[in-house]
């Protein structure tokens, strides 16, 4: 349906279904906000968050498939 269409759809209503088409909408831009309208999400750049390289350098880490055995291993194994 194009915007012609949904006008003429609106028109067409009456009155008080109208004011409830207009509250819908009132609703669901609250609800997703501004980027819902305008179909733009900004979102952050990856490199710039503050956890990428957090664990550089950590010579335990070097294996990830290690470190996980060892940790399900030191915490499950508890007597």
């Amino acid at each position: 349906m194009n915007q012609r269409e949904l006008w003429r759809e609106l028109k067409a209503l009456p009155h008080e279904a109208q004011r409830e088409v207009i509250d819908f909408i009132a609703f669901l831009r609250a609800r997703h906000g501004e980027s819902a309208r305008t179909g733009a999400v900004k979102r952050p750049r990856l490199s710039r968050e503050p956890f990428v390289g957090m664990w550089e350098g950590r010579r335990d880490m070097e294996d990830s498939t290690e470190w996980v055995r060892t940790a399900r291993q030191r915490e499950w194994e508890k007597p």
